[in-house]
């Protein structure tokens, strides 16, 4: 039997949607009912080069544009980063101010809006962040919030394992949570109606018999993963460093309490000395008679 691929992996998400319009077209209709219905749309970035599978931080996104020239940016992510927001904005801020060439009037920017769908919690703080799982930001006043400034930047975020949770979502919107949380389980994907959900599922199983897209999908996964070890090793190592920087530092103060101002080579010994070595010559500063006999300089 044929192990399904996840659509949340971004590998996957962007060959379902970029390799089929119809499927971003419903997508985008289906999670912004607030806007005038698109009929279609062209995918600006069809492409997935062999570099964007390994890169360390690249998100497999789909940028598209209707007829109106309003440009949507679609994404899926799967972990929390702490730059998430910040790159977010920077991305879709990008995506407007790509639309004019010289000399064009600003009243030709057409909106950017981006669709972010997150198999995470990114709002837990307050019991209201709590309960809400789908989100729309665009340019408001902060205490006049229907005073605009405009619809050309649109943040439109889903919270995925939250929405599925609450269940509060209804019709297409609800149908696409449980696909890409669900899509595995046959007792309830039977039960979707809704024909564009259905054709992803349809277009799941392709792209899952197929034993490129399979390898493919695994090295997007083992790159991901990758990534994240390097970032845990870095972060450990940062913590490691910290910790010597603070133990050389203290053992310094110690030394010029006990001996006087240090002279460049007790300096230099201890700048290089290893987290051991600081360690033994903390223990022994004070039955050390000089500091030639504790940090072993002869002559």
């Amino acid at each position: 039997m044929v192990t399904l691929l996840d659509p949340k992996n971004d590998y996957v998400f962007k060959r379902l949607f970029a390799g089929d319009p119809e499927l971003t077209v419903a997508l985008i209709n289906d999670l912004r009912p607030d806007l005038p219905a698109v009929a279609s749309v062209e995918i600006l970035n069809p492409l997935i080069s062999a570099s964007e599978l390994s890169g360390k931080g690249i998100v497999l996104d789909v940028r598209a544009r209707c007829v109106d020239g309003h440009q949507y940016n679609i994404e899926m992510q799967v972990q929390r980063q702490l730059d998430w927001g910040s790159r977010s904005l920077f991305y879709l801020a990008r995506l407007l101010s790509q639309q004019l060439s010289a000399g064009e009037e600003y009243q030709a920017v057409a909106s950017a809006i981006g669709i972010h769908l997150l198999d995470f919690d990114l709002f837990t703080g307050s019991m209201a962040e709590r309960g809400q799982a789908l989100w729309r930001f665009e340019m408001r006043d902060a205490t006049l919030p229907d005073v605009t400034l405009g619809s050309e930047l649109q943040l439109t975020v889903m919270e995925l394992k939250k929405a599925d949770r609450l269940g509060q979502l209804q019709g297409p919107a609800s149908d696409w949570v449980r696909f890409f949380e669900h899509w595995q389980e046959d007792t309830i994907m039977s039960g979707i109606t809704h024909e564009p959900v259905k054709k992803a599922m349809g277009s799941i199983r392709q792209l899952s018999a197929d034993e490129e897209a399979q390898r493919l999908a695994e090295a997007r996964e083992w790159g991901r993963i990758n990534w994240n070890l390097s970032i845990a090793a870095a972060h450990r190592e940062g913590l490691e460093q910290g910790r010597i920087d603070t133990l050389r530092n203290a053992l310094a103060q110690l030394l010029e309490q006990r001996f006087g101002p240090l002279p460049e080579w007790a300096n230099t010994q201890l700048a290089t000395a290893k987290v051991d070595q600081l360690d033994t010559w903390t223990k022994r500063i004070l039955s050390a008679g000089s500091l030639e006999e504790l940090l072993g300089r002869s002559g």
